[in-house]
């Protein structure tokens, strides 16, 4: 895990900003690549695409090793207090600074939080209200169907 992000472009942030909900998911590569590939073909033909940002990962484990409980409290927490940097988040959730700074190193290279630099210190950013996880049991591609009586 490296010690910096990049930082965001302004006209990134601005979109962010304007956003409301993240929607996190699980997906195979195959999966996210015909996605992508879908958005692709609609937008040349001039069709609607969802624009809703999207988190996918590759297995149940990696999303629930990633959005662990802690991790859910840490971006609520940033969420509604606003710390001002990254001591004042630890601070609030009352755990190690350390252990703060590297959980949020990971969620920034998710995109799942940014950091607005002040000064010496790196503010993080929480820039949806609400996040939706998404777990199909699945795939799109299953042939079969099944029904709950």
């Amino acid at each position: 895990m490296t010690e910096t992000t990049p930082p965001l472009h302004p006209v990134e942030r601005a979109q962010l900003q304007a956003e409301s909900t993240l929607l996190v998911t699980v997906k195979s590569g195959e999966e996210f690549h015909d996605d992508v590939v879908d958005a692709i073909d609609s937008l040349e033909a001039g069709e609607p695409v969802d624009a809703t940002p999207t988190l996918s990962f590759a297995s149940y484990e990696e999303l629930l090793g990633t959005l662990t409980p802690s991790v859910l409290e840490l971006i609520r927490a940033i969420r509604r207090e606003e710390p001002a940097s990254i001591n004042e988040a630890a601070r609030v959730v009352e755990r190690d600074v350390k252990n703060v700074h590297e959980e949020l190193t990971r969620l920034a290279q998710l995109g799942i939080v940014y950091f607005e630099e002040e000064g010496r210190s790196k503010r993080p950013v929480v820039w949806f209200d609400e996040l939706v996880i998404d777990l199909p049991f699945e795939s799109k591609d299953s042939d079969s169907a099944t029904a709950i009586s």
